[in-house]
């Protein structure tokens, strides 16, 4: 314990020191292994990483000084707040795959692995009463659906998705440009506490800190980077749901866009998105065909392995009579017989498979699995 406690200091410590952003940092460690040894790197051997100029190296080398890790560590623990490193076992895999992975993440609530399962929704600050009511209504289909709903905290769009998710009984994480424990904007302070009591508040940034204009595009990347696509509702021809649009191009995720008016400067930027190739979106069932069955399977928090989002969600009854149910047309008789339950609640979990998208019926006695 002592060794893991000096390495999450030193790795504390060097996320802490301005100017080591998550390129610099990946360039550091590539170049010295790890973070203790880049603290204790000479000056001449730091200036010799490519972005690292005489201030960064100023600052590296008084950080030992200047920084006080074991403070901000303490007062994580005193707030329930999980420092996670890329070498921690609940750091998302999905973020060790983008190119510029955090350092660390500070998470307030909880991080589950069905959130590995997780679309992101983005969108104006300013969002119109049309694009509000598709924000909304799209987080909760695909809540229900299994998917964790992960936006950016933000007025307009980002608050209604946490909030549609929620209502809808489902999981939602919120990526933040500041420190967990000083929400931005300041008047999304209860909804915070919605969102990290119905799953995580993350940051890369230290609990108290306020959010600067650089942040919020850094944040922007964890977004995408943590979604397997992300859902552009309504953005301007210049706006920051287009960067997180952009970073999920650049990760591999797919793009997803409403249309809208087209008078509408609200939709301008998702027109431009869908005339480069991003997916129409109308309803949930578009995302869902698109993302189709799971290429890998995704763990449910019980082990068991999943194949589709939706199969999060089920209880013991509903895996039964989904296990009972094939690839071909499967007769009610047949899926009584194989699941061992009676016909009232075969019938009514049938009526719940095809809600979640996970069967379709072929006729009023046979139904086949998607």
């Amino acid at each position: 314990m002592p060794d893991r406690d000096a390495d999450l200091i030193d790795t504390v410590r060097l996320s802490l020191v301005d100017g080591v952003g998550p390129r610099i940092r990946r360039r550091l460690l590539d170049r010295f292994g790890d973070p203790a040894t880049v603290l204790a790197a000479a000056p001449s051997e730091l200036r010799e990483v490519e972005g690292v100029g005489p201030k960064v190296t100023e600052r590296i080398i008084r950080a030992g000084d200047e920084i006080d890790a074991e403070a901000e560590i303490a007062f994580c623990r005193s707030h329930g707040i999980a420092i996670l490193t890329e070498a921690h076992a609940e750091y998302p895999r999905a973020l060790r795959e983008i190119p510029d992975p955090p350092g660390l993440l500070f998470v307030r609530g909880t991080l589950k692995a069905a959130d590995a399962l997780g679309i992101g929704i983005v969108g104006t600050r300013h969002g119109t009463a049309y694009g509000l009511r598709q924000a909304e209504r799209l987080a909760a289909s695909l809540a229900r659906a299994g998917l964790t709903i992960i936006s950016g905290l933000a007025r307009g769009i980002d608050a209604v998705a946490h909030r549609g998710a929620m209502d809808a009984g489902g999981r939602t994480l919120g990526i933040l440009a500041s420190g967990v424990m000083n929400i931005y904007p300041p008047e999304h302070d209860k909804l915070a506490d919605l969102v990290a009591d119905n799953g995580a508040l993350i940051s890369e940034q230290p609990p108290r800190s306020s959010p600067l204009a650089g942040t919020f595009p850094q944040r922007n990347r964890i977004i995408s980077g943590m979604s397997l696509g992300v859902i552009v509702v309504e953005a301007a021809e210049r706006s920051g749901a287009l960067i997180t649009a952009r970073h999920a191009m650049e990760q591999g995720r797919d793009v997803f866009a409403v249309p809208g008016n087209v008078d509408s400067r609200a939709s301008r930027g998702c027109h431009r998105l869908l005339r480069d190739g991003a997916i129409l979106v109308e309803s949930a069932d578009d995302v869902l065909e698109e993302l189709g069955p799971l290429v890998e399977a995704a763990p449910r928090d019980d082990g068991r392995k999943v194949h589709h989002p939706a199969e999060l969600l089920l209880n013991d009854v509903e895996q039964k009579v989904l296990d009972a149910i094939r690839g071909e047309a499967t007769s009610i008789d047949e899926i009584v017989a194989q699941s061992g339950l009676l016909v009232p609640p075969v019938l009514a979990t049938i009526s719940v498979l095809e809600m979640r998208h996970l069967i379709r019926r072929l006729s009023g006695t046979t139904v086949i699995r998607l």
